[in-house]
């Protein structure tokens, strides 16, 4: 049925409920990005007892984790929220989050504690996905039922800039610190001073929201009577709500997250350790990106409210499958022109007897590769460089062809004489900033945000209206949490394994592509 549109701008308590909700999100994106961001100190940090392409996976899944249980924290939450009220849960999920991040701006490192300090931080990391996985949910219904009608896409869309800003502000602390103190002195201690800093902002955050009223339409639901006493079995036992929370998760949330993903963190990672563009210029250039288009979180809801959900959401969908991959080849054109020639000039090709070659995703660190296959591809992974495998003799060693160049693995320090070889043959070792075209990179980066702006915009109104009020906190908390703490949250480890196992830096594309089309479907 279509909601008549109320005239007029938003009431004075509608804009405090927007800003309240909005901004303890914003608050728990910044404490859970802030992570991502350094994680590249944070393996040096609490990964060090294990070689250095382990400790960047093992950091990459330790961020995952916080991912992996915000289902959970959508079930315990969500139930709360539909059982006790939408106020005071994420009044409790915002505390915790605000815990698990400070306590991981005074944890001692690998260094001082040894293996202690890893476990802890990855406790750290599973507080912080229990409590995000309550968090979203409470907010969007809070901020939906106090929409007026045909206007939820709109209001609900302010919910959906939390993510992005959240980054934004993660990447602007980060670049102020460093900047501050300067690279040394950051990395030696400065690196914990965005992860204390939160705590200011959750003060600021838990004062204005106890100012809030707890939702209309709970309140209403609760004087008849109406409310669930079972919401999980009620949200997930009944086949006609299940099948919507199935439907909620692959046809958009899973998709959704993906997009989301790589167009803001895995374009991080890509620049950094792919195409390695210098951290703090990375980090400029996609806080450009995500200040231009960040603007399409409410165009796009406002405009799901005229023309619906659906057409918004499946554009996105459509956009990023199809262009992903020229998106990509473009960054590297135009951020590491050199890399790009070396990869046309000078391929790198691994002759070996496939038999000895072992899949090389080892996110512990415990796994020894001691095959020379094995040898030679570590070598080629640790470099970010592009590689193809040919089939060599059984039982001969193998060796690497770097343009005309060959090198044995069973040479003496022979990953030495692959990294001179690589140098020698064009494969920078950083990009120049000469040669980076800051304009077109950052117009990319921006196409890659406005795509998860399509997505991601309308998606809370949408998961909103699939689920009546006496379930909805539950109902809508878990598809989407699964969808971005699942397919979403374990994008960078993906990605990172697929394009080592297959040597191809653009492989890992595959994932998010293929994702997205399943949804789009």
């Amino acid at each position: 049925m279509t909601q008549e549109v109320r005239s007029g701008g938003m009431t004075r308590e509608e804009m405090v409920v927007i800003l309240a909700a909005s901004l303890g999100t914003v608050v728990e994106w910044y404490d859970f990005f802030v992570y991502g961001t350094l994680g590249s100190i944070l393996a040096g940090k609490f990964f060090s007892g294990v070689n250095p392409s382990a400790a960047f996976v093992f950091t990459l899944l330790a961020f995952a984790a916080g991912f992996a249980v915000r289902p959970i924290g959508a079930l315990i939450f969500g139930r709360l929220g539909d059982t006790l009220g939408r106020k005071y849960t994420f009044l409790i999920t915002m505390t915790l989050m605000g815990v698990g991040t400070c306590m991981i701006g005074i944890l001692p490192t690998y260094a001082t504690w040894g293996i202690a300090a890893p476990i802890l931080l990855i406790a750290c990391r599973l507080l912080q996905g229990l409590a995000l996985g309550g968090e979203y949910g409470g907010a969007a219904t809070y901020v939906a039922e106090h929409a007026p009608p045909g206007k939820r896409g709109y209001y609900t869309s302010w919910i959906q800039t939390t993510a992005t800003l959240g980054l934004f502000a993660a990447l602007a602390v980060i670049l102020g610190v460093r900047t501050a103190i300067g690279e040394t002195n950051f990395n030696e201690y400065g690196w914990r001073i965005p992860f204390l800093l939160s705590v200011v902002l959750l003060g600021v955050s838990v004062w204005i929201r106890l100012k809030l009223n707890e939702s209309p339409l709970f309140l209403r639901m609760k004087e008849l009577g109406l409310a669930s006493k079972r919401p999980l079995t009620e949200a997930f036992g009944e086949w006609a709500n299940a099948k919507m929370a199935i439907l909620a998760l692959f046809g958009a949330a899973a998709g959704e997250a993906v997009v989301w993903y790589s167009g803001q963190f895995y374009a991080l990672f890509f620049l950094t350790q792919t195409v390695k563009v210098d951290p703090v210029r990375a980090q400029i250039m996609i806080a450009i990106a995500l200040a231009i288009g960040s603007p399409g979180f409410v165009l796009f809801g406002w405009l799901s409210d005229k023309v619906g959900r659906k057409p918004v959401m499946l554009t996105g969908f459509a956009l990023a499958a199809i262009t992903y991959f020229p998106i990509f080849w473009g960054i590297t054109h135009f951020a590491n022109p050199a890399l790009e020639r070396a990869l046309a000039s000078s391929p790198v090709v691994i002759v070996a007897d496939s038999t000895e070659c072992s899949f090389q995703f080892n996110p512990v660190g415990t796994a020894n590769f001691i095959s020379s296959c094995d040898v030679a591809r570590a070598a080629l992974v640790a470099r970010s460089v592009n590689y193809k495998s040919e089939e060599g003799p059984i039982g001969q060693e193998a060796f690497v062809k770097v343009g005309n160049e060959t090198i044995s693995t069973t040479i003496a320090n022979f990953t030495q004489h692959l990294g001179d070889a690589i140098i020698a043959h064009g494969y920078p070792a950083k990009a120049d900033p000469a040669e980076i075209n800051h304009v077109v990179t950052v117009a990319l980066l921006t196409l890659l945000v406005i795509y998860a702006t399509l997505v991601y915009g309308p998606i809370a109104a949408w998961l909103v209206e699939l689920f009546p009020t006496r379930i909805r906190y539950t109902a809508m908390s878990l598809p989407y949490h699964i969808g971005n703490g699942w397919f979403g949250g374990f994008l960078p480890a993906t990605v990172f394994a697929i394009v080592a196992a297959t040597g191809d830096i653009y492989s890992g594309l595959w994932y998010p592509i293929v994702i997205a089309s399943v949804s789009f479907v």
